[in-house]
C-alpha cells in the first residue's frame, strides 16, 4: 500500500512539474509587450483612467490631455511621444517603431535613429526619416494638418502627394479655406489676396486711383478764383 501511495505521488509529481515546464515554454514563445513611463502635467487620462506619473502605458493606449496639460511618454531607446493640451491620441509601439493617431490637437514625436515613426490624421500621414533621430510637430487643425520638423527629415504624406519638410521647415495638408472652420493663427496658413483673383487687386488699384483724381479735383477747385485782390496806394 505504500509503494503504491509513493508511486502515485511520483506520477503526480511528474505530471504537475511536466505540464509546469509546457507552460513556461509557451509563455516565454509569446510576444513580450513594449512598455513605457508616462509623466503627465495637470490632467490626463489613459484609456479613460486618471493618469499618474511614472506609471506604465502600454501599447494600443488612447491618451487625451486637458486644457493647459501635457503628458510625455518615454519608450527608452525608441524615443518618446509629447501629447500636449488640448490633445487625443492613440499610441502604438513595438521593438522599432512608433505610431501615433492623432485625433485632435497637437503631438511631438522624438525617434532615435533606426526607429520608424508615423503619425495619422485626418488629412495626412507623417513618416520619420528612420537613418537618423527626428524631431517633429503635427498639429491637427479643423481644415488641416501641419508639421513643423525641429531636426532631422520627415515626410508628410496626402493623397498622391509626398512633401518632404527638413529641419526648421514645415508642411500643410488639407483645405484652409473649408467653411465653418476658425482660421488658424499660423503665419502663412491663411491666403492671402492671391486667392481672390485679378478682380481684387483691380478693385483695388481702380479704388486707389480715384482716390487720387479727387484729391487733385479738390485743389484745383481751392485755387480758382482765389486771387489776391491788389489796392492801388494812387487813388
Amino acid at each position: 500500500m505504500l509503494g503504491k501511495n509513493i508511486f502515485r505521488k511520483f506520477v503526480t509529481l511528474t505530471t504537475v512539474s511536466a505540464v509546469w515546464c509546457v507552460y513556461s515554454m509557451v509563455a516565454f514563445a509569446l510576444p513580450v509587450d513594449q512598455a513605457g513611463e508616462i509623466t503627465v502635467t495637470g490632467q490626463v487620462t489613459v484609456n479613460g483612467q486618471t493618469a499618474v506619473s511614472n506609471s506604465t502605458v502600454l501599447s494600443g493606449a488612447v491618451i487625451a490631455a486637458g486644457a493647459g496639460s501635457n503628458a510625455v511618454v518615454s519608450l527608452g531607446k525608441l524615443g518618446r511621444v509629447e501629447i500636449l493640451s488640448d490633445s487625443t491620441a492613440t499610441l502604438i509601439f513595438s521593438g522599432s517603431s512608433i505610431v501615433v493617431n492623432l485625433s485632435e490637437g497637437q503631438t511631438r514625436v522624438s525617434n532615435s535613429a533606426g526607429t520608424s515613426a508615423t503619425v495619422s490624421t485626418k488629412d495626412a500621414t507623417v513618416v520619420a526619416d528612420t537613418s537618423q533621430a527626428d524631431n517633429f510637430l503635427v498639429q491637427v487643425e479643423c481644415s488641416h494638418t501641419h508639421v513643423d520638423t525641429t531636426s532631422g527629415l520627415v515626410t508628410m504624406k496626402s493623397g498622391s502627394t509626398d512633401k518632404q519638410v527638413a529641419a526648421g521647415t514645415s508642411a500643410t495638408a488639407g483645405n484652409l479655406t473649408q467653411k465653418g472652420c476658425v482660421p488658424c493663427l499660423r503665419p502663412n496658413s491663411i491666403p492671402g489676396p492671391a486667392t481672390a483673383g485679378l478682380p481684387w487687386l483691380l478693385l483695388v488699384a481702380a479704388g486707389a486711383a480715384g482716390i487720387g483724381i479727387l484729391l487733385a479735383t479738390q485743389s484745383d477747385d481751392t485755387n480758382t478764383g482765389g486771387g489776391v485782390n491788389v489796392i492801388s496806394t494812387n487813388r
